[in-house]
């Protein structure tokens, strides 16, 4: 079995770190898990968990303190998953969320997670952004990564191009409408776009779609991006 190596960009797998996310990976993408880490200092129950788990999914459990300790960088990290990379492609009939040039790890592993809670499971990525792979973006989804159907892009024209037949709906600071006008004019298939945390959406996305803005008082400049896409899910998916 080769040995694994501390999680870089380049490589074809990355690391799911966590009881829970590894269950997750096992149970909604098993097709995709290598194999599966297990510290020496794991309780019982959760081998019990995992055991039966990996035997009917037909995926190795080995014990690997020294690998744990490498990927996730905590103690108390006591099982995670070794998955291959896959880019998987978006639902042409499903709404969509846009996240243009996204680059912390936390907030898009949020976002994740937030996503899937409100029944958004295709999200497109447009680059430059983080690392959608990255460990610490599957750990801040807590296993929703594995739920959901994510793919990059290098440019948001390239995701228009592909998905042309579907309602835009930018979030930026000069949007006329709030959420709740903008959800009374959405239908099926839409996408809700979000822009990077410190400048948002480019000027360009005034001229696509349906501009929203979320009210706020002046005493803060913006929301949080995680923050802001929450109350965006929460409004269109009511």
């Amino acid at each position: 079995m080769a040995s694994l190596k501390p999680y870089d960009r380049k490589l074809d797998y990355s690391y799911a770190p966590g009881l829970f996310t590894t269950i997750e990976a096992l149970n909604n993408r098993p097709e995709c898990v290598r194999r599966v880490l297990v510290s020496t200092k794991i309780e019982d129950s959760a081998l019990q968990t995992l055991i039966p788990l990996c035997k009917e999914k037909g995926v190795r459990m080995e014990q690997a303190d020294k690998a744990l300790s490498r990927i996730s960088r905590k103690e108390n990290c006591f099982a995670a998953a070794v998955f291959d990379k896959q880019q998987i492609s978006l639902s042409k009939s499903e709404n969509h969320i846009v996240l243009h040039n996204i680059q912390d790890k936390g907030n898009l592993g949020t976002i994740l997670r937030t996503a899937l809670g409100f029944n958004y499971t295709d999200i497109a990525i447009i680059r430059p952004a983080a690392d959608s792979f990255d460990p610490k973006v599957v750990r801040a989804s807590m296993g929703a990564y594995f739920s959901l159907r994510l793919k990059e892009y290098d440019s948001f024209s390239e995701y228009q191009n592909e998905f042309r037949l579907r309602q835009f709906f930018p979030f930026i600071l000069s949007g006329k409408l709030s959420p709740e006008e903008a959800k009374e004019t959405a239908k099926k298939p839409h996408s809700l776009i979000f822009g990077n945390e410190a400048s948002g959406l480019p000027k360009e996305f005034e001229n696509i779609g349906l501009g929203v803005r979320i009210p706020q008082s002046d005493r803060v400049d913006s929301l949080n991006l995680a923050i802001a896409s929450s109350i965006a899910m929460y409004v269109f998916s009511r």
